[in-house]
């Protein structure tokens, strides 16, 4: 478990992390998310001990990880897979990181052919793909075989194949018991993967709730509709007071009704309809709509495009 109270990191006059309160609890996987520059990665290094807070506190499993005889036994953790001499080989990282731990030899071994770097455990790091690194700092944090797993952005430069087995990965540890604390920007992953959510924007804490309930409390699920009469039908169905919004030519998106009621409507007045269909709201937009406001670096349009 991992308990953040009153946490806080100020640099200079620009305050990161801003009195934050969340509990990372065991047996499910916690996905933490926020726009850019809104403090999960000061957050995460504060746990590990590479920030030192400015006020407050965080734990894990009751402890400060600076006060963990053998650390990776406890905590394993993956922020940086670049974090690695490039002329030394993935057998060597992983030998070194086990003896300073105390770990068995065996467990290199082990640990290689979980992640399938085992044929290419003699070479060199520097010759690795961003996904072969990635695999690589994955090992690192499973070596001590810890309680607790904390990933920045683990899917990063994996393949689809890397991407499912992450995935997988993930849940199987929170299966067994263990606490899994995940950052990523990827919403489509997050929502296959995360069974509970902590959402920071500009330090402070917005969001501490599981994935479905924070779907249905940030968006709402409406009805697309698509039909060649779409320009005559859309007024139709404003006027009984339902918000309609144009996507394309054919396509409206339509709030506040049902698609039993657009379907009457649609009969009654003779409009023919290819398609009707209840569309439920994605994880993305939900952190869309509860982030807008929190987002510190906004990009622009190319006047004329490209």
């Amino acid at each position: 478990m991992i308990e953040a109270r009153g946490l806080s990191k100020r640099f200079g006059p620009k305050t990161a992390v801003d009195r934050v309160d969340f509990t990372v609890a065991t047996g499910r996987v916690t996905g933490f998310l926020g726009p850019n520059g809104a403090g999960k990665s000061t957050t995460m290094r504060m746990i590990l001990g590479l920030d030192r807070p400015t006020e407050g506190d965080v734990t894990v499993n009751g402890k400060h990880y600076r006060d963990l005889g053998a650390p990776l036994r406890e905590v394993g953790a993956l922020l940086d897979a670049k974090a690695i001499h490039p002329g030394r080989s993935a057998y060597n990282h992983l030998y070194c990181l086990a003896k300073s731990n105390g770990i068995a030899r065996r467990r290199v071994d082990e640990v290689l052919g979980l992640v399938g770097l085992s044929e290419v455990a003699r070479k060199p790091s520097k010759g690795f793909s961003l996904g072969m690194g990635q695999r690589l700092g994955i090992a690192g944090a499973l070596l001590g075989d810890p309680p607790v797993l904390m990933f920045d952005e683990p899917v990063n430069g994996l393949d689809p194949e890397g991407i499912l087995w992450i995935r997988n990965l993930m849940r199987q540890l929170a299966r067994e018991g263990r606490t899994v604390f995940v950052s990523s920007h990827l919403m489509s992953e997050m929502a296959l993967t995360a069974d509970h959510l902590v959402v920071i924007g500009r330090g402070r804490i917005i969001a501490d709730t599981g994935v479905r309930e924070f779907i249905d409390a940030n968006a709402t699920s409406h009805v697309l509709v698509r039909s060649p009469q779409a320009a005559e039908f859309g007024p139709l169905m404003a006027r009984r007071g339902w918000q309609v919004q144009p996507l394309d030519d054919d396509s409206l998106r339509v709030d506040g009704a049902k698609s039993s009621e657009i379907g009457e409507l649609a009969a009654d007045h003779g409009v023919r309809l290819h398609e009707l269909a209840n569309v439920q709201p994605s994880l993305e937009e939900a952190f869309m709509r509860l982030t807008g406001d929190a987002v510190e670096y906004h990009a622009g349009t190319i006047a004329g495009g490209l």
